[in-house]
């Protein structure tokens, strides 16, 4: 995802992007997505609890969720694989079963698990595509939803089979349903990337549409800044 000819090849898709105004991937810029039928209601208290997601390069994702209300942080990191693989120049080679993903720790008194799987799907990325998202190929940047607990998997389960029977995407959903066996937090250097590097082309071309595509569909939510 950050190599010079994936940044190259994404100038026609930035000029493209300020032509024609769309938000991301092929899912269009004011994609309609209902809520879950299925979700956990809020909790009375104020609390913390964990989602793991991945879809495409962790540095949107991480950037999409540091602006939502009710996030305390969102962490580059990677799940699937051993922890001995859990190294990015290891990662990217594809072959360590590992998924670049984020560990979003929220409070649940604010906002709920299948709001947070709302965000993942309407503007985080493109649950349709198989292993890849935009430039980036390889098993590696799959859809996946790591669940912790029986009710997580519930609500992940029972909202792609609602989505997909009401025909949301032009696609069946590819998103992964699967256990979480461990989080492993990526090196520093790739912690708060689109923040720190707002000018870099990658960031600009693939990443800052998803953070206003949030603010578009989920004002309630949107926050400028933790």
């Amino acid at each position: 995802m950050h190599t010079l000819n994936a940044l190259w090849s994404g100038l026609p898709a930035l000029l493209a992007f300020f032509s024609r105004g769309d938000s991301c991937d092929s899912k269009g810029p004011d994609l309609s997505i209902p809520d879950p039928a299925v979700d956990a209601p809020l909790a009375a208290s104020p609390e913390q609890s964990a989602a793991v997601i991945a879809g495409g390069c962790f540095w949107g994702i991480q950037a999409v969720y540091e602006h939502v209300r009710g996030v305390k942080r969102a962490i580059s990191g990677y799940s699937g694989g051993q922890a001995n693989t859990a190294q990015y120049e290891k990662v990217c080679s594809g072959r360590t079963g590992h998924a670049e993903a984020v560990q979003v720790l929220y409070d649940p008194s604010q906002i709920t698990y299948g709001r947070l799987l709302k965000i993942f799907f309407s503007v985080a990325h493109d649950p349709t595509q198989l292993n890849r998202q935009g430039p980036d190929v390889g098993s590696q940047y799959r859809s996946a939803i790591f669940y912790s607990s029986e009710e997580q998997k519930k609500i992940a389960t029972a909202y792609i089979e609602q989505l997909n029977r009401a025909k949301v995407f032009p696609q069946a959903i590819a998103t992964q349903i699967v256990p979480l066996d461990a989080f492993y937090a990526a090196e520093e250097y790739h912690q708060d990337y689109a923040a720190n590097n707002p000018d870099n082309m990658y960031i600009v071309i693939h990443d800052m549409p998803k953070v206003a595509s949030l603010r578009k569909q989920f004002p309630d939510l949107f926050v400028e800044s933790r």
